[in-house]
């Protein structure tokens, strides 16, 4: 050993040496902490893991293979439809609908033959329905029956548990208190199709959802409709539902007030009954819609079911045309009820005075070609008063031809006539109110004088709804004012701010003098009121009501031809069109309605009575026998 190697160690040297021996000795102490604190971790995740795989594994395993997690959709259940005073119309209902979510069916045919056999259904059309949406996911429910009814629930319920993948989903349905009254204002629903999903019109809506396709379920769709909700939920292996994850509830549609009394419907409804034709009732003072009843009607009930192919065959080609809004969307020649219109034109343009007299004979030469008044034998000299009461063909003939088509027109369209009244409902014919221009573009020939004589009386190229005949007699009822109609008065939503009120719409004050139109009430009273006047047989003892008849032909009759053998031996379908218009109390007007009766004949007889027994009931008045009987 070299002599080096034998120097003694110094104090300093022997101090450092002595701190790394006690730092690596702290140092092995922490690292064997760690360590144990590391294995107890383990420890602990395995034994979490044992317990979750050993003594929790079957129960878990049960439900990874039995349960699922199902999106389940909440519709939005509808606003209910009133009628002006309070009464529900429309209301909704539980309906449960027959769902079948193949993913969950074991054995699809056995489990389809059993649905046929519980629900008193056919296969075949399970077939089809499973085709018609085979391109979506197995997990989507497909609906296989809708509504179903009690029995059949009870029977399917029953054996769900032997039934995996089949669903009972509850929906509110519609359901119409008063089925078929007011079938056509209020209109039905029906399951929205493909298109109109893509379309645009209808966003937030789902394959197999109800939307309102007529009248005011329609035309107040986005108010009625109201919002869907969903909810996650868990479900076992049969569909019975076993928690709720997570739920967004609906919100519900507004409830719509409509203007329409439902009493008066009724007995407007009931006039027409063994008829075709329509009757409306107005407010002179606001263009409400007090009635609008059709006839023939049809089944909203059955619309809400779902119609069968056939069934829809049936009713599409009914010659009646059930389906069909007379009162706005069918058009007619308004025959004398046009009368007062022309009146009011000719004493505006100073071409006639209330002291103006027309001879009339019973017919009217022009031409080679003489055009008769209703009255074989004439009238004799009419003024412009006895001319409505008496509602002289000659006296408006001779007038007519002072106006010419064009002012004739001009002095309609004020009232209205010729143009869609903006009720607001889909399907409004806008009618037809001719001009020489309009029949030089529509056909390429000029007018013809001779043709005047005809829209003279409402006869010719005219057209008119009900309802546009309804509002213009509004107008003179009510001496100038026409308003626009409206059936819904309010609209309310799901809190008490969310209401809102239709107010009544003022479209123009029609430029005639006061006493013009006094002249013209005074005629249309006289009508009911005087001993001559074409409706006297509709007189209330206790309310004055004025009015106008009027009787448009549907074929033309040959000159020299008897009338009243004509009317005899004439096929219902060539038979005259019957109109009458009447508004009451005649001094201060309440109440205005129109009724066109189709192939009915005469006005006097086959429209009067029944404007006259709608206004009664209006106005809490009885109807004596002898009118009852008409």
């Amino acid at each position: 050993m070299s002599p080096r190697n034998n120097k003694p160690l110094k104090l300093e040297n022997l101090k450092h040496f002595n701190w790394e021996v006690a730092e690596a000795s702290v140092f092995q102490k922490q690292y064997l902490l760690l360590m144990v604190l590391v294995v107890a971790v383990l420890f602990v995740y395995a034994l979490r893991l044992w317990h979750l795989q050993v003594v929790q594994g079957p129960t878990y395993r049960y439900q990874s293979e039995n349960n699922r997690i199902r999106l389940e959709d909440i519709p939005a259940p509808r606003g209910i439809i009133f009628d002006r005073n309070g009464i529900p119309l429309v209301e909704n209902r539980p309906a449960y609908h027959l769902q079948i979510i193949r993913e969950d069916v074991h054995d699809l045919n056995q489990t389809l033959q059993e649905l046929a056999r519980l629900t008193g259904r056919n296969v075949e059309d399970f077939l089809e329905i499973l085709e018609a949406n085979k391109q979506l996911p197995k997990f989507v429910p497909i609906r296989l029956a809708a509504d179903l009814d009690r029995d059949s629930l009870a029977r399917v319920e029953a054996q769900r548990v032997r039934l995996p993948g089949v669903v009972i989903h509850l929906e509110p349905k519609r359901e119409y208190r008063f089925n078929k009254t007011a079938a056509h204002l209020i209109g039905y629903l029906s399951e929205i199709t493909e298109s109109e999903l893509k379309s645009g019109n209808y966003e937030g809506y789902v394959m197999g959802e109800d939307v309102g396709k007529f009248g005011v379920e329609g035309a107040f769709e986005k108010y009625l409709h109201g919002k869907r909700g969903g909810r996650q939920v868990e479900v076992d292996a049969v569909g019975r539902r076993r928690r709720v994850l997570d739920e967004v509830l609906p919100i519900s549609g507004r409830n719509v007030w409509l203007t329409i009394d439902i009493e008066l419907q009724k007995a407007a409804e009931a006039c027409l009954e063994g008829r075709v034709g329509a009757i409306v009732a107005i407010d002179p003072n606001s263009g409400a819609v007090l009635a609008l009843a059709n006839n023939p009607v049809f089944d909203q009930e059955k619309f809400i079911r779902g119609l069968k192919r056939d069934e829809w065959q049936t009713l599409s080609k009914d010659p009646t045309h059930p389906l069909l809004n007379r009162a706005i969307g069918a058009a007619y020649p308004p025959g004398s009820v046009y009368k007062p219109f022309v009146a009011l034109a000719a004493l505006k343009e100073g071409l006639v005075s209330p002291e103006t007299s027309i001879g009339c004979p019973g017919y009217f030469p022009f031409g080679k070609r003489r055009y008769r008044c209703w009255r074989d034998h004439g009238h004799g000299a009419m003024d412009l008063e006895r001319a409505i009461i008496q509602s002289c063909d000659v006296y408006f003939y001779q007038t007519g031809m002072r106006l010419g088509v064009d002012r004739i027109a001009q002095y309609a369209n004020y009232f209205g006539l010729g143009e869609r009244t903006g009720i607001g409902l889909h399907g409004e014919h806008p009618g037809l109110i001719p001009t020489s221009s309009w029949k030089k573009r529509a056909t390429g020939v000029p007018w013809q004088k001779g043709e005047t004589l005809s829209i003279a009386i409402g006869q010719g190229f005219n057209l008119t709804t009900p309802l546009q005949v309804t509002l213009a007699f509004s107008a003179v009822a009510n001496g100038g004012m026409l308003w626009q109609p409206f059936v819904v008065k309010r609209i309310e939503g799901n809190g008490p701010a969310m209401v809102d009120e239709i107010k009544p719409r003022l479209k123009r004050r029609i430029p005639i003098d006061a006493r013009h139109f006094q002249l013209v009430q005074q005629g249309l009273l006289g009508v009911v009121e005087d001993a001559r006047g074409t409706a006297k047989g509709i007189k209330l003892k206790s309310v004055a009501i004025a009015g106008k008849t009027g009787t448009a032909q549907v074929v033309g009759m040959a000159e020299g031809v008897n009338r009243k053998l004509l009317e005899k031996i004439t096929r219902h379908k060539e038979r005259d069109h019957a109109w009458f218009v009447g508004y009451a109390p005649a001094e201060e007007p309440r109440i205005v309605v129109g009724a066109l009766v189709e192939h009915g004949g005469h006005g006097s007889s086959a429209a009067a009575p029944l404007v006259q027994r709608v206004i009664a009931s209006y106005m809490g008045v009885e109807v004596d026998e002898t009118s009852k009987k008409r």
